[in-house]
């Protein structure tokens, strides 16, 4: 029998999230959107049945899966936060075209997309999402509540903090970034050569600071 999971965030690029869990053997048991206005709706032959505040009254999702779709940070962390307090699960799941070597360390509701290789010695802390086709090189160090974005390549080494975002196509170099700070964001098809601090944008090849997050 599969296993069932709860779909949170209902957008565009949801049905793309709800093909990983059923690639990965998960049946959807139901769709929740963030607020009431989408209840009763059809998503892909899917009916939105509630709200993420549904999920929180009394012991309702205790021992639970859960599916987080949306790309937005700070939503995704506080989410994933409320979810595991209540006692509900949130899955890692892995799509069977990724590559995941078995020296690598996942955490919890790690989704990997089609295509994405996670090298030897890699460490992806809770709740990251690398889609399409992105890269970690070995020896490299993803932290929480991370968003790779496709057909990005981290190089090996690079000790990365939480809440980064990577954008589409950037590339960060091997053996010249060791670190990039939290909240930090690397641009799309930016290529990064030094150090990246934390609360900042780096923008362009090669990236520079841009400007500082408020």
């Amino acid at each position: 029998m599969d296993k069932e999971i709860y779909v949170l965030g209902i957008g565009r690029n949801s049905i793309t999230m709800i093909d990983l869990a059923e690639d990965c053997g998960y049946r959807i048991a139901g769709l929740l959107h963030y607020n009431h206005d989408c209840i009763g709706e059809n998503y892909f032959g899917y009916r939105i049945g509630g709200c993420f505040e549904d999920l929180f009254v009394g012991n309702s999702i205790k021992g639970k899966n859960f599916l987080i779709t949306m790309g937005d940070i700070s939503i995704r962390e506080t989410l994933f936060n409320r979810i595991v307090g209540y006692g509900g699960a949130v899955p890692s799941l892995i799509h069977p075209s990724a590559v995941v070597s078995r020296h690598a360390q996942i955490g919890s509701g790690v989704l990997v997309m089609p295509q994405s290789v996670v090298q030897a010695d890699v460490k992806v802390g809770d709740n990251s999402v690398l889609t399409l086709s992105s890269q970690l090189t070995h020896s490299s160090v993803v932290g929480n509540h991370c968003f790779i974005s496709g057909h990005s390549l981290v190089g090996a080494y690079v000790n990365m903090g939480d809440r980064v975002w990577i954008g589409q196509g950037a590339v960060i170099v091997s053996g010249e970034v060791g670190s990039i700070g939290n909240d930090a964001i690397i641009g799309a098809g930016s290529v990064l050569r030094t150090n990246a601090k934390p609360n900042c944008v780096y923008l362009g090849n090669p990236a520079r600071l841009v400007r500082v997050r408020e």
